[in-house]
Formats: C-alpha cells, sequence, structure tokens
C-alpha cells in the first residue's frame, strides 16, 4: 500500500493589505490556490485540505477540483484555528490524528515540488529555511498536530510549534503576497514559480 501525506493550504486570511483575495490571484493560467493545489498534489500530499473564508469556499472549490474546501467559521482568530478546521476534518476522515502534515499558506508561493517531497522526509517538524532565514511550507509531526489541537484557536503558531530548519536552495522563499507591489515581484517570478507545473 502506498503510503500518502495529508497537506493542508491555509487560505483564510483576510487580504485587508491586498485588497483582493490573496488565493484567487492570477498565476499564469491558474491561481495562488490553483498553483498550491497542483504543486502539493504532485509531490505526493493526498488528501488535500483548503481551508478559507466561507464567501471564497465555491470559487476556491472550482480551482482545485479533488480537494476538500472548508470554511473556517472564525477565520479572525488566525491561523492555528483554520489548521484546527483541518486538522479535525483530517481525523474524521481517517478515523484518528494523522502522524504528519504538510502546511502551506497560500500567500507564500516560493517553493517547489521537490521542496515539499525533501519535507515529507522529515521524522521531526521542520519548515524551510533559505540563507534569509524560515520559510513555507512546514511540515507538522503528531506532537506538533496534538499541540494545534489542544491550544487556543487564536494562539501563535510560533508559540506552540518548534520547527527544525530544513535547509533548501529557494531564493524565492520570503515571498510573501501581501501588497499591491508583492503582486509586481509575483508577476515578475511567474514562469519561475511555474516552471515545475
Amino acid at each position: 500500500m502506498v503510503r500518502t501525506h495529508p497537506a493542508i493550504i491555509l487560505a483564510a486570511g483576510a487580504s485587508q493589505r491586498l485588497g483582493q483575495p490573496k488565493s484567487l490571484v492570477g498565476i499564469g493560467d491558474t491561481t495562488l490556490v490553483g498553483m498550491a493545489y497542483r504543486k502539493l498534489e504532485k509531490a505526493g500530499c493526498s488528501p488535500i485540505v483548503i481551508v478559507t473564508r466561507s464567501e471564497l469556499v465555491f470559487d476556491i472549490m472550482q480551482e482545485t477540483v479533488g480537494s476538500t474546501v472548508l470554511s473556517n467559521p472564525s477565520p479572525e482568530n488566525g491561523r492555528t484555528g483554520s489548521l484546527q478546521c483541518a486538522l479535525l476534518s483530517l481525523a474524521g476522515d481517517r478515523g484518528r490524528i494523522p502522524k504528519g502534515v504538510i502546511v502551506a499558506p497560500v500567500d507564500r508561493p516560493g517553493w517547489s515540488i521537490d521542496h515539499v517531497k525533501s519535507l515529507l522526509a522529515s521524522t521531526a517538524s521542520a519548515a524551510l529555511t533559505n540563507k534569509e532565514g524560515k520559510g513555507h511550507p512546514v511540515f507538522m509531526d503528531s506532537v506538533a498536530i496534538e499541540s494545534v489541537l489542544t491550544a487556543k484557536a487564536d494562539a501563535s503558531l510560533r508559540e506552540i510549534v518548534h520547527f527544525s530548519e530544513h535547509m533548501v536552495d529557494a531564493p524565492l522563499l520570503g515571498l510573501n503576497i501581501d501588497t499591491p507591489a508583492d503582486l509586481q515581484t509575483l508577476s515578475q517570478h511567474e514562469q519561475e514559480l511555474l516552471k515545475d507545473l
């Protein structure tokens, strides 16, 4: 039996500074959420759960056919609450808490399929890292998953989980889509971000 690795895409942010939903920002012939989904799928992740805001559920379902799309009822509480929604869904589907999971915020697109594959070899919680510092996605082990599930929904993930460094050559790892200026950077690096699709 082939072992599968679940993944979570976090896409429930309000996108106030950007002025439009980050998950639906266009890149090539897809969107940020579509690109993240395709990369995780090609890396061997299954199932893939996407947590978003209620008003984006239908649009994200259309962009990521085959995923499970959930609405976080309280997205203003932050990423930990969204993670809890996804982890509980995965536990319900599998009848147990996953042993590990990849977590990818939709607004941090500077990673590749190979980066995810290398993270999947981790046995302990790890974050992609380049010479500038830690980035995303991250791998969470079972201890980290249990810590997240028992934390307050508005707790900071950095305070809950310690991530070891998983060094990669990823010049765009720090790219964070928050402002209109970041969209220009995204546009300049579009081909590089889409090259393994």
